[in-house]
């Protein structure tokens, strides 16, 4: 494991790197920037530095746009978390039935019902969301994260800790108005992860289903509820935990979209506005960030995969 991990660092340090140079030419693409007085390579070694302290520039005002970053990742993160988490509690259960009932009628409708899913374009779909539960049935809100007339003073940047933390007497109510703001957004980023949780975990089951522990439980007389939770789910959920990681990845993309429909204040709106007005400063802080999260939450995932499915590991050494 030790072995396998310092492989796993090392390919993450040689990635970061490689997206350090983006960042970094991103800020050269405009001819009047700071970066172009300097020769590629000097330049790059001196932006590495400024990286290493956490300066990502500054803004229109003069402004550390760290700054600006820990106000918007925050929403992001919050946004994504619930999403995968909605992802996993409906993904693992429908893609689990559709293993065992594989080729069946009940496995025929969810993979209709996945591939209809990811087929689904997700601006139309959160426009259809907020014409049918927004403005025609009234229950949940069109946009915004929470309504203007609460005051949360923002401490950790998460909208519901923030409200938790607060000491006001309306807490109550700002909460569930938090909650309310949450819904709409968080259906339609989940929808995408969702289908490729249903995939993944279809046909890791029905692999496992095949088995000849899975043969020998079932001569044993356990019953099928028993067989899949002692049995299925335990070896068919860890081979795919780092491709459920990666998914959490990929949602970082799809959060810009939504973000923009919902208007949500999140660092993909936010980068959206600076690549509308030509903002390379934050262009590239957004793209270091997004980038270095991502590839972060990728190597926790091959780690913890790594960590319960020993099978990974082999699979790393025999590659070699």
């Amino acid at each position: 494991m030790f072995i396998y991990t310092i492989r796993r660092l090392n390919l993450f340090l040689i990635t970061l790197f490689i997206l350090t140079l983006i960042g970094y030419s991103i800020l050269r693409i405009e001819p009047s920037s700071y970066w172009n007085l300097h020769e590629f390579w000097p330049g790059w070694l001196l932006y590495l530095d400024n990286l290493m302290v956490g300066n990502l520039g500054l803004n229109q005002e003069g402004q550390p746009i760290l700054s600006e970053i820990l106000q918007v990742f925050p929403a992001t993160l919050e946004l994504c978390f619930f999403a995968f988490i909605l992802s996993l509690i409906v993904g693992i259960p429908l893609g689990t039935l559709a293993g065992v009932k594989r080729g069946r009628w009940v496995d025929t409708c969810i993979s209709s019902l996945t591939l209809v899913g990811y087929s689904l374009p997700l601006f139309w779909l959160a426009m259809l969301f907020i014409m049918l539960f927004s403005l025609k049935l009234g229950w949940l809100p069109v946009a915004g994260r929470y309504n203007l007339l609460y005051q949360i003073d923002s401490v950790t940047g998460f909208a519901l800790i923030d409200v938790f933390l607060s000491d006001v007497s309306y807490r109550s109510a700002a909460l569930i108005d938090v909650i309310r703001h949450l819904v709409l957004p968080t259906l339609v980023l989940a929808i995408a992860p969702t289908t490729e949780v249903i995939r993944l975990t279809r046909a890791s089951v029905a692999d496992v289903m095949q088995q000849n522990f899975i043969r020998v439980a079932q001569t044993k007389g356990l019953s099928m509820w028993e067989i899949i939770i002692r049995h299925a789910l335990k070896n068919a959920i860890p081979p795919i935990i780092p491709k459920l990681g990666m998914q959490f990845s990929t949602m970082m993309t799809f959060a810009m979209l939504t973000e923009s429909i919902f208007n949500w204040p999140g660092i993909g709106r936010w980068l959206l506005d600076a690549i509308a007005t030509q903002n390379y400063v934050a262009i590239q802080a957004g793209v270091i960030t997004v980038g270095g999260f991502i590839l972060f939450a990728n190597i926790l995932s091959d780690l913890a995969g790594a960590m319960v499915n020993p099978l990974t590991r082999k699979e790393w050494y025999a590659i070699k």
